[in-house]
């Protein structure tokens, strides 16, 4: 039967204890750099090894996060913490930058890589590039209803890849690494593993409750045994900046529904107190967007957290005895006690004095069974037990729990040891700075509308939503389709690359995995757009390596940054446009319109009343910055890229026009605008 596994979050060493002595049977962790939870308390490489040594002695996996994008002069210290760690005995990283996990499987060829939820993958296409990776598992994105996972279930066992869901916890509005608000706003990086949050302050659209871009918390607990069925191999639980009492709470409720198929009333009711924002929700499993999905953190769920700690904190009190030992004790006449403990795997024994002729009440097999099953305290329990006794013979209590007690330190000192591990070469994964060229800057336009197909420019780049039918004839310059980054049908994703293939399209600007396998099985070639967060040389090795033609650089990248990226296909940035802030598949607009009342027209506005218009398509929604990028005036600046892209969305045909001329002529910015983050940069 396929094991599965209830994966817990981990902040601090308090956290850990409380997670694996509620039940979980895997935590996941960061040090204190490469991961997505900066701001927590995290570990140092000495509380690594500990943490490692107590999980493993409990039969409980560690997993360490290296999940942000990480730029060329940390690549050979994150590549190097990696390999000290798995000389700690981790059991795998979870990881969201192509460039880094394909430096590592060279590095540690036996270490399990898992595929962040970062990476956005909730499409099957995408399952087959990551085994080709060296991908094992991929944690999904939390958008995916139940019809959804089920296709997508099927389709990683064809690739032999594990599916990791997240079944409780706090769900972001933005698809995970789609998200640049705070970024944007603040300087604070989500991608980099310091998101700020703005999206629980207030954003208010028409008719709904001013926090428009706060979701409840997930749960999926009701239905982890259905996960099961489907083939999910992990429940993981978010929550590394949370209380010690909320993972207890957490992991013993998906404890109880895995081993008893329901949570007790008591601890579900625990579970909503600790922590939650008006309840929970699952939306996104049962396809039912809208209103119901939205909360906020009230007043009264911090009261009623108040209430249940020292309830919950019962739970984690004590040692829980998860280990099965089976045991055989040895009392015989002249000859030394022996007790052996063996988990199946590892076998441990321990040796005392020879016993003596009892004077008057003799050692028995129910007294010596009873006093070394006394495993209180301790991870183990004697499953059964075998023992030859010799009758007439004295053995001290004392004796005997001594050697109970040095045959459990011994087989936890054998389940702790650590394997011998493959470490290839480092140094030959080192990058190094791009030669100073002077390619000429061509610019290419993404557009919305045929009616933007204007001005003299090196390339077009259509949206998909653009009817491939109506395309002009006449177009003198290449064009380029933009697939969605978010994908829920394939099906018809295919049909329309079809059509675009057939009007003499050749290439695809993709942002997900899935996006560039689908384009390049309809024979397209393919560029590696803004969504796949390319932030470093390696990243865009691996783009190279799968033929791309091109790739557009993260846009928090600073440009003195991106020129320094080595790269032998053309790289390029949006210099121009509302950057798509949030990609979200629940429109904010939907907690109070429906969308026949929202025509499409409407957006958000902030605290400080900045409008910030959302798109709609393809069943997701995209929230655009309130300011236009305009590098115009800049021009100079970008020397050493070879495209800069001019992202149109809501302008006119006559202000396209304006823009692309504006940028030839490298004109000052004519209206509000921001200089986005190519020269403040993030954290």
């Amino acid at each position: 039967m396929k094991q599965v596994e209830i994966l817990a979050p981990v902040g601090n060493t308090e956290m850990l204890v409380a997670a694996v002595r509620s039940g979980a049977d895997a935590v996941y962790l960061g040090m204190q750099s490469f991961n997505a939870r900066r701001n927590a308390e995290n570990f140092t490489y000495e509380q690594l090894e500990e943490a490692v040594e107590f999980c493993h002695i409990r039969g409980v996996k560690v997993y360490l996060t290296l999940n942000i994008i990480i730029r060329d002069d940390e690549m050979q210290s994150a590549i190097s913490q990696t390999v000290r760690a798995a000389k700690a005995g981790i059991d795998g990283i979870i990881t969201a930058d192509i460039g880094f996990a394909s430096a590592v499987h060279k590095v540690l060829p036996d270490l399990a890589i898992h595929a962040s939820t970062q990476m956005t993958v909730h499409s099957p296409s995408a399952l087959k590039p990551l085994r080709e990776m060296g991908f094992s598992r991929v944690v999904v994105s939390r958008e995916m209803s139940k019809t959804e996972l089920e296709a997508f279930c099927k389709e990683a066992e064809k690739e032999n890849i594990e599916v990791e869901v997240f079944v409780h916890g706090a769900l972001c509005m933005s698809m995970s690494g789609q998200c640049l608000l705070s970024a944007i706003l603040g300087g604070r990086s989500g991608n980099r593993g310091l998101c700020a949050g703005p999206c629980r302050l207030p954003f208010a659209a028409e008719g709904g409750n001013g926090y428009d871009l706060s979701l409840k918390d997930l749960s999926l607990i009701p239905y982890i045994s259905e996960l099961k069925d489907m083939g999910v191999s992990s429940f993981k639980i978010e929550g590394r900046m949370k209380r010690p009492e909320y993972v207890s709470a957490a992991v013993y409720s998906c404890r109880q529904m895995l081993d008893k198929g329901f949570v007790d009333e008591d601890i579900a009711d625990a579970l909503e107190k600790v922590f939650s924002r008006s309840g929970f929700t699952d939306g996104y499993y049962k396809n039912e967007l809208g209103k119901g999905m939205f909360g906020i953190r009230t007043k009264e769920d911090v009261t009623s957290s108040d209430s249940v700690f020292a309830r919950i904190h019962q739970l984690y009190r004590t040692e829980r005895q998860s280990v099965a030992l089976a045991a055989e004790a040895k009392i015989k006449r002249g000859e030394p006690l022996r007790f052996t403990v063996s988990d199946g795997v590892n076998t441990a024994f321990a040796e005392g004095e020879i016993p003596e002729e009892a004077i008057k009440r003799p050692i028995d097999f129910e007294t010596v069974r009873e006093q070394l099953s006394k495993t209180g305290g301790t991870p183990y329990f004697i499953k059964e037990l075998e023992s030859e006794v010799d009758g007439g013979l004295s053995v001290r209590m004392s004796e005997l729990n001594s050697l109970r007690r040095e045959a459990l330190e011994e087989i936890g000192r054998l389940r702790a040891a650590k394997g011998e591990i493959t470490v290839n070469k480092e140094t030959e994964y080192r990058t190094d700075k791009a030669e100073k060229v002077e390619p000429k800057l061509k610019i290419y336009c993404r557009i919305e509308s045929l009616s933007q197909l204007t001005g003299t420019v090196d390339m077009f780049i259509l949206s998909f939503d653009i009817d491939p039918e109506k395309i002009p004839n006449d177009i003198e310059v290449p064009i380029a389709v933009e697939l969605p980054r978010g994908i829920s049908n394939e099906e018809l994703v295919k049909a329309r690359l079809k059509a675009f293939r057939q009007r003499g399209i050749e290439l695809a600007f993709c942002s997900t995995l899935a996006a560039a396998e689908l384009a390049r099985g309809e024979g397209f070639r393919v560029a590696a757009d803004f969504g796949f967060n390319t932030y470093n040389s390696l990243s865009c090795g691996y783009h190279s390596g799968q033929g791309a033609a091109a790739v557009v650089l993260s846009p928090e990248m600073k440009l003195n940054e991106a020129k320094d990226i080595s790269s032998d296909i053309e790289k390029g940035i949006i210099s121009y446009g509302r950057l798509p802030l949030m990609l979200t598949r629940n429109c904010p607009v939907r907690n109070g319109l429906s969308c026949a009342e929202c025509k499409r027209e409407k957006g958000l506005v902030d605290r400080k009343m900045v409008e910030f218009p959302i798109r709609c398509s393809g069943g997701y929604s995209k929230l655009l910055n309130s300011r236009v990028i305009w590098l115009g005036d800049r021009q100079e600046e970008l020397s050493g890229l070879d495209f800069q892209i001019l992202y149109f969305t809501d302008e006119t045909a006559d202000r396209v026009l304006e823009v692309i001329e504006a940028y030839k002529n490298k004109k000052a910015p004519d209206c509000d605008y921001t200089r986005g983050l190519y020269f403040r940069g993030v954290e």
